[in-house]
Formats: C-alpha cells, sequence, structure tokens
C-alpha cells in the first residue's frame, strides 16, 4: 500500500519554511505536515491575506512536496486547559494569550481553532491535527478524592467548547485529528472512547495515532488502530524508550528534562525506541488506512539533521509492506 511519507515541521520551527522545505525535500519526503507555529503556517496571515495560501504553495512547489494536514496542536491545548498559566503564555501566540484571562484565552484559542479549519481549507487541506487540552487532565492521580461528577463535568465541558468548532469544521469539509496523548481529553484507551462518545461520535472528531505516548502507558499500539480503525484519520510516526527497571526510574518522570538519563522512558528517533512498528503497519493495512505517514521527529539526544533522514529510510521499508492481493486461504482452496 502506497501512502505519502511526510515530515512534521512542529520540532523544525525554529527554522524558516522554506529551509525545512529544502531539508525535506533533499532528504526525499513526499510532503510535510506543516505546524501553525514559527513562520510554517500563520492562521490569521492565511484569512487575512489572499497572497498568504498561494506563496506557501509556491514554495512547497518550488521543492516538490505536498501537504495533507497542517497541525495546530499549541492553540487546541488552551481550549479546555485548566489551569491556564505561564506554560502557556510561552507557547500561544501573543494575540492569543491577550492579558492572561484564562477564561479569555480560552475562548480565543476556541475561536482560532475554527479559524484554523478554514485556514486547512483554503490551502486545500482536509485534515487538521491538534490537541484538546483538559480541565481535568491535573486530576489524573485520583487525590485528593474525584468523585466522578467532577470527571463527567470534564467532559461535557470539552463537548460545550469543541461541539461549536467542529460545527465550524463540518461548513468548511475538514475533519480534526486529536492527537491521543497525556494531558489532553483522550490520552488512552478509556479515555479515548469517552471523549468519542461526549462529542456524539460526530464524524468531524477523529484521531491522530502517535505510538510514542501509547508504549510508555503500556498501551497496545497496533490493537489501538485496530479498536479505533473508523477513526484514524492521520498517523504520525514518533518512538519512544522506556528504561524504567533500576529502581529508581519511574514512568512518570520525576520532572526531569528530555534526555535525562535518570528518566523513566524517553522520546528517541524512530526505529529507535519500543514501539513495535512491523505490527504496526500491519494493523494499518488491516484497516486500510491510506493517507499520509507523517515523520514526527523528536530526539533529544541526537542531531536532527542525521535523525530525520534516517527516520525516512526506516519507515520508507515498514511502508512497503503490502497486503497480499488475495487471501491466504483461497491460495490453497480447490476449484
Amino acid at each position: 500500500m502506497t501512502r505519502p511519507i511526510t515530515l512534521f515541521t512542529g520540532q523544525w520551527a525554529d527554522l524558516p519554511f522554506e529551509e525545512v522545505c529544502r531539508l525535506a525535500s533533499e532528504w526525499g519526503y513526499d510532503g510535510l505536515e506543516i505546524a501553525c507555529w514559527g513562520d510554517h503556517f500563520e492562521v490569521d496571515k492565511a484569512l487575512a491575506d489572499d497572497s498568504y495560501v498561494e506563496r506557501r504553495r509556491e514554495v512547497l512547489d518550488k521543492y516538490g512536496l505536498r501537504v495533507w494536514a497542517v497541525s495546530n496542536h499549541l492553540v487546541g491545548q488552551a481550549v479546555c486547559d485548566h489551569p491556564i498559566d505561564e506554560r502557556h503564555r510561552g507557547i500561544l501566540p501573543a494575540r492569543i494569550w491577550g492579558s492572561g484571562d484564562p477564561e479569555e484565552v480560552r475562548r480565543r484559542a476556541a475561536e482560532e481553532m475554527k479559524d484554523t479549519a478554514r485556514a486547512a481549507a483554503r490551502l486545500g487541506v482536509s485534515t487538521v491535527v491538534g490537541f484538546t487540552g483538559s480541565s481535568i487532565w491535573h486530576t489524573v492521580a485520583m487525590f485528593p478524592p474525584v468523585p466522578p461528577s467532577m470527571v463527567e463535568a470534564g467532559y461535557r465541558d470539552f463537548a460545550d467548547r469543541w461541539n461549536p468548532i467542529l460545527d465550524v469544521f463540518d461548513e468548511v469539509g475538514v475533519r480534526f485529528a486529536h492527537e491521543v496523548h497525556p494531558s489532553e481529553i483522550a490520552y488512552d484507551y478509556e479515555t479515548t472512547v469517552r471523549a468519542l462518545e461526549a462529542v456524539g461520535r460526530r464524524p468531524a472528531f477523529g484521531l491522530n495515532w502517535d505510538p510514542s505516548h501509547m508504549v510508555w502507558q503500556d498501551l497496545d499500539p497496533a490493537g489501538f488502530i485496530l479498536d479505533f480503525a473508523d477513526r484514524i484519520y492521520h498517523v504520525d510516526c514518533k518512538d519512544a524508550k522506556v528504561r524504567t527497571g533500576n529502581g529508581r526510574r519511574g514512568r512518570l518522570s520525576s520532572h526531569l528534562p528530555w534526555a535525562d538519563p535518570r528518566r523513566g522512558w524517553d522520546f528517541v528517533s524512530t526505529g529507535r525506541g519500543d514501539v513495535p512498528w512491523e505490527e504496526c503497519f500491519r494493523a494499518l493495512n488491516t484497516i486500510g488506512y491510506d493517507g499520509p505517514i507523517s515523520i514526527e521527529w523528536e530526539d533529544a539526544g541526537m542531531d536532527r539533521l542525521h535523525g530525520a533522514p534516517e527516520a525516512l529510510a526506516y519507515i520508507r521499508a515498514l511502508n512497503a509492506i503490502t497486503p497480499p492481493a488475495a487471501s491466504f486461504d483461497a491460495a490453497f482452496s480447490s476449484d
């Protein structure tokens, strides 16, 4: 099954958009999953300036690249989050942060996600990848004791804030692919089920499959693909390595920075971690996923200029695993 392989530009937003295009093209990527930060895809400019999107297309064409998805994780995070604090100020555009009043930040973030759908449609893209934020992630340790009503209120809050956003996605013919990720409303199997139910399983809301956040939680990333087959709208290939077992390193990683050897797990270059990639690609084949395979390269202990092309070669080989033209049983059946 031939699927395009793209590079997610989120970890490259310190570089100008054209420089990322040049690098991705030289390495042999088919296209980009473009982040809505840095100068890569600026939502406000895409809607205010009729020539902005055309100039982006010209740069992509210059380097022989295509785009199937844009991503706005950073703004999406602020739609539901509680608390809103200096962490958000560090990732949000100043026009979204404003005075920092939490509810005003959430309101502006929600409007920006609506505009992201509109800007994506202008670019000719039908998928926006991102985060939702969560008003109840801070309760995950379940102490002080969390009453069920508080959890239920969290999912209602998510639905109340995201349904109006998804209405706009429907209007412009774009889908939202939520990245299942700790700190979001859906971060594992059960919370994904609850999030889908909270919005009535409406087609506008699907999933971005990223296994790196699953392996350290002891989730089955291939099984997740099969369980949510109709909701896998986009695929990000990022890897993680679990390093527990010495009696000191725990799964919660002790507030330690990336690449610190005392962490219980860390992101590593795609193909160098614990994701069972072949099993996952066979699962993608099983569900008939034919969308882009986007490499989200993240490894604080490796030079990205080495890691990104290495990851491309690794994923390209896996992407070549194709389902048989006829079933195994049929090959042995008699006439």
